[in-house]
């Protein structure tokens, strides 16, 4: 529900963040062209006194509330920013204690677990054995020994195990839109 009101204010806060846009605009140019007007000599037509004192008292009006709106939206900012990097957090914490969960369900060895884990990250084997000192030859032996007690045939269903535990949240929407139907099976590549 949060994320449905946060998507009905969105639209009212960028019209107020153009208003106030353009009234500090306004109030800018006010200011500004006064102060070039009086250096450069130019004379302009003299406006009431009364009008203009309330045209000044306006335009500082306009840049005080800019100012406090502006502060408030960066105050806004970083709070939101805050919590998203909390939730990253404790995401990144709940994906690490999976990764170990299954690693010990596995049984994996210490070699086998740091393999795995340049797998999880995309690493390719190359890459893997030039990161670990060993050759490809082992590098391909430890993930085969990997896939065989995680029983999956490659990669690609090796990261979805992954990912399948992290939509298998009850609180996941996703979840309720699939239940009633199969489990998809996973195909093994030949």
């Amino acid at each position: 529900m949060p994320a449905e009101r946060h998507r009905h204010r969105h639209p009212f806060r960028r019209i107020a963040l153009f208003v106030l846009f353009f009234v500090q605009a306004v109030s800018a140019l006010f200011f500004v062209s006064d102060i070039l007007f009086t250096v450069l000599g130019i004379n302009i037509r003299p406006i009431n006194w009364h009008a203009h004192e309330l045209l000044e008292i306006c335009a500082a009006f306009g840049l005080v509330a800019g100012l406090i709106l502006g502060g408030q939206a960066l105050l806004r900012a970083e709070r939101e920013a805050a919590s998203a990097q909390e939730r990253l957090r404790r995401a990144a914490l709940a994906f690490a204690e999976l990764v170990d969960e299954r690693f010990a369900e596995w049984r994996l060895t210490g070699a086998e677990r740091e393999v795995a884990l340049f797998v999880l990250k995309g690493l390719s084997t190359a890459e893997i054995a030039g990161l670990r000192a060993t050759s490809e030859g082992t590098v391909k032996a430890q993930t085969a020994a990997i896939y065989r007690k995680a029983e999956v045939a490659g990669r690609g269903q090796l990261m979805s195990l992954f990912i399948e535990d992290l939509m298998d949240d009850e609180e996941n929407p996703a979840r309720h839109a699939l239940a009633g139907r199969p489990k998809p099976q996973l195909r093994v590549a030949e």
